[in-house]
C-alpha cells in the first residue's frame, strides 16, 4: 500500500516539475528548507522516473523527501516542493521544522560485485540470493528471447552478467535504446547458476532502473583503443580494464605501504608541498609565487606589474613568504627533523621536480615514499628497503591475484614470475667500483660510455639486474661524492659517500638511499663545495648541533613502482592524471 501511494506521489510530483518548468519566474522561487529525514534505502527506486529526460534538471534542487512514508504505515509519502506557481508568479513556501530526535541513516558498505564473485566460490555460495547490482554498462547484448548486459562497478576486473528477459520490470528501457555502453543502472535480480563458460554466476533480473544514461558520443566501446588515445580521455580511462586493474593495483601498493611501515613502528608525517630548499640542489623546481598578478586572464598578466628592485631583479621580499618558494622534490630533509625526535619516520605524498624530460620514465608530479632511520647506518638502511619491497610485492600477488592474472596476460607475460623471484630470491650487494669494473667486461655496447664517475643509465642498471644477475634485485652502494647529493655521509676514502640504489628488472633504479651525514663540520663543507646557501639550511643544520645520531633514509618514486608492478611500459600509465612537459589537462 505504501508503494502504490509512493508511486501516486512520484507521478504528482512529475507533472508539478513539469509545470514549474514552463513558469518564467523559477528565480524567485529560492526559499531554504530544512531536511526531515534522510531517504531510506527501501525507497531509493522512486528515485527513477527522475532520470525522465524532460524534466528540467535545474528544478531537481527544489525537491526534499522524507523517509516517515517507508517507515511508518500510516503516513503517506511526503514530498515538499519550495515553491508553487498560482497566475505565472512563485509564492513563498514555509519552511519546514526537523523532528525531535531525527537520526542519520546508518552508514553500511555497499555490497559490489567482488563481494559477489570474488571468493573461492566465485558467487556459487549466494544462489538464490535477491541482490543489487550498481555499476556501469560494459557491453548489451539482445537476442530474441533474452538481453545480456555486462556490468562492471570498479571493485574488481569481473563484470555481471545480467540476463533480462522481456517480463522484466524496466525493459523498456532496453527496447528503446535508452540502455547503452557507459550508462549508469540499478539493476535487482536473484544470483543463478550461469549457462556460459565465462562465469560460474549470473543475474537474473527483476528490476532495472537506468540512474544515468550515456551519449553515443562515449568514446571508450569494445573495441581495443591505444594506451595514447586513453591518455587524451583520462577522465574516462579508469572503465577500462587496463586501467581498471592499475588502479587497484596501485590502490593495494599504498594500503601495504602504510601497513608495512607502521607494523614496524615508524610514524606517517605529512611534510610540506611548499619549501624554501632544494633537497637535491639540482634546481629542477617549480617556483611558487603571488607576484604573478591574479587576473581573470593570465595571459594578460603584465610583465611591467612584477615588483623589481633598483638592478632589475625580482623583488622577492614582496612575495607571499617574503623570499623564494618552491614545490618541493623531497620530503627527506623534514623527515629527518622527526626522525630526530621520533626515531623512525616515513613520508608519502606528492613531490615536483621541472625536468623537462618528455618521456616514458618522467613525470612532473609524482608520489614520494621516503622513510628515514634514527640510530642506523646504511646496512640498516639496505635492510629496510629490501624488506619494504618483498613485503609489498608479496601483498599484491596474495590479494590482486585477478588483477595480476589480466597483466600476465595482457600486458607483460611473465610478470607473476619476475615479481615472486623478488620475493624469493636474494637481494645481491656490490659496490659501484665493482658495478663498473663488470659493466666493462661486459659484451655489450651500450649508448652510454662507462667510465668510473659516471652516474649509471638505465640501460647500465637494467643489465647488472637481468643479464649479471638473472633478474635478482641488485643493491650498488658507496658511489662516488662527485655525482650524489650533499646530504650523503663521506666514506672514509673521501672519494664516495654511503649511498646505495636498488635495482630490479625492466625498471634499473626503483630506491635510492644514503646514510646522512650527521656531522656538522662535514656537512657545512659539502654545502660549500656546492655553493648552497647555508642560511637556507640553518634548521637542518640544527640538527647536527643538538643531540645529533647517526640516520639513513631512502626515498622510493611510488609511480616507477606501480609500474614494476604492473608491467606497464609508460610512467603515465601509472598515475591517474600524469603531469608531464606541456600537458596539466584535467
Amino acid at each position: 500500500m505504501v508503494a502504490g501511494e509512493c508511486k501516486r506521489e512520484s507521478g504528482r510530483l512529475i507533472s508539478l516539475i513539469q509545470n514549474l518548468t514552463h513558469t518564467h519566474s523559477m528565480a524567485a522561487a529560492a526559499t531554504t528548507l530544512r531536511l526531515l529525514k534522510p531517504l531510506s534505502s527501501a525507497a531509493s527506486p522512486l528515485l527513477a522516473p527522475f532520470n525522465n529526460p524532460t524534466i528540467n534538471r535545474s528544478v531537481a534542487p527544489l525537491l526534499l523527501f522524507s523517509s516517515a512514508a517507508v517507515s511508518r504505515h500510516h503516513r503517506r509519502f511526503c514530498t515538499v516542493v519550495s515553491a508553487s506557481v498560482s497566475s505565472g508568479e512563485a509564492t513563498k513556501a514555509e519552511p519546514i521544522e526537523l523532528e525531535k530526535g531525527a537520526k542519520i541513516r546508518e552508514f553500511r558498505r555497499k555490497l559490489k560485485i567482488v563481494d559477489i564473485k570474488g571468493g573461492v566460490d566465485e558467487g556459487l555460495n549466494r544462489l538464490g540470493e535477491t541482490l543489487v547490482v550498481r555499476g556501469w554498462v560494459r557491453t548489451l547484448r539482445a537476442q530474441s528471447s533474452v538481453t545480456f548486459i555486462e556490468v562492471n562497478d570498479g571493485s574488481c576486473l569481473s563484470s555481471m552478467q545480467c540476463v533480462m528477459s522481456s517480463d522484466a520490470e524496466g525493459y523498456d528501457q532496453v527496447e528503446s535504446g535508452v540502455i547503452s555502453t557507459g550508462a549508469s543502472v540499478w539493476i535487482q535480480g536473484t544470483i543463478v547458476a550461469s549457462q556460459g563458460s565465462k562465469q560460474k554466476v549470473e543475474l537474473k533480473v527483476d528490476k532495472l532502473v537506468t540512474v544515468g544514461t550515456s551519449d553515443p558520443s562515449f568514446p571508450i566501446q569494445k573495441k581495443r583503443v591505444s594506451r595514447e588515445f586513453l591518455r587524451t580521455k583520462a577522465h574516462l580511462r579508469p572503465r577500462t580494464n587496463t586501467f581498471g586493474a592499475v588502479s587497484r593495483v596501485r590502490n593495494a601498493l599504498a594500503y601495504a605501504t602504510h601497513k608495512f611501515f607502521q607494523e614496524n613502528g615508524f610514524v606517517w608525517l605529512s611534510s610540506p608541498i611548499i619549501t624554501a630548499s632544494d633537497c637535491e640542489g639540482a634546481g629542477e623546481q617549480f617556483c611558487v609565487t603571488t607576484l604573478v598578478p591574479n587576473t581573470s586572464e593570465p595571459a594578460h598578466s603584465p610583465v611591467k606589474a612584477i615588483p623589481a628592485t633598483k638592478d632589475g631583479s625580482i623583488d622577492w621580499s614582496k612575495d607571499f613568504f617574503g623570499k623564494p618558494a618552491f614545490l618541493t622534490v623531497s620530503g627527506q630533509l623534514n623527515a629527518e627533523t622527526y626522525a630526530t625526535a621520533l626515531t623512525d619516520v616515513y613520508t608519502f605524498g606528492p613531490t615536483f621536480r621541472a625536468e623537462n624530460s618528455n618521456t616514458s620514465r618522467h613525470l612532473a608530479e609524482f608520489w614520494m615514499i621516503e622513510p628515514e632511520l634514527a640510530f642506523a647506518d646504511l646496512e640498516d638502511d639496505m635492510a629496510c628497503a629490501t624488506a619494504y619491497l618483498q613485503y609489498v610485492v608479496k601483498y599484491i600477488l596474495e590479494n590482486c591475484k585477478e588483477d595480476m592474472d589480466f597483466f600476465n596476460t595482457w600486458i607483460e607475460k611473465g610478470i607473476i614470475d619476475r615479481l615472486s623471484d623478488v620475493v624469493e630470491k636474494k637481494v645481491v650487494q656490490l659496490t659501484y667500483t665493482d658495478a663498473i669494473e663488470l659493466l666493462l667486461k661486459a659484451k655489450k655496447k651500450f649508448e652510454f660510455p662507462v667510465t668510473w664517475g659516471c652516474d649509471l643509465q638505465s640501460e647500465h642498471e637494467r643489465y647488472i639486474t637481468e643479464q649479471a644477475f638473472g633478474g635478482c634485485p641488485v643493491i650498488v652502494r658507496d658511489y662516488p661524492k662527485a655525482i650524489k647529493a650533499f646530504y650523503m655521509r663521506q666514506n672514509d676514502d673521501g672519494r664516495t659517500v654511503a649511498a646505495m640504489d636498488m635495482l630490479v628488472p625492466r625498471i634499473g633504479e626503483l630506491i635510492g638511499g644514503s646514510q646522512r651525514e650527521e656531522r656538522l663540520d662535514y656537512l657545512e663543507q659539502r654545502l660549500d663545495d656546492l655553493k648552497l646557501n647555508k642560511e637556507s639550511y640553518w634548521w637542518y643544520l640544527d640538527l647536527r648541533r643538538y643531540g645529533s645520531v647517526p640516520h639513513a633514509g631512502f626515498g622510493l618514486g611510488f609511480e616507477r613502482l606501480v609500474q614494476f608492478a604492473t608491467g606497464v611500459d609508460n610512467i603515465r600509465d601509472a598515475i591517474p592524471f600524469p603531469r608531464a612537459p606541456g600537458s596539466a589537462d584535467f
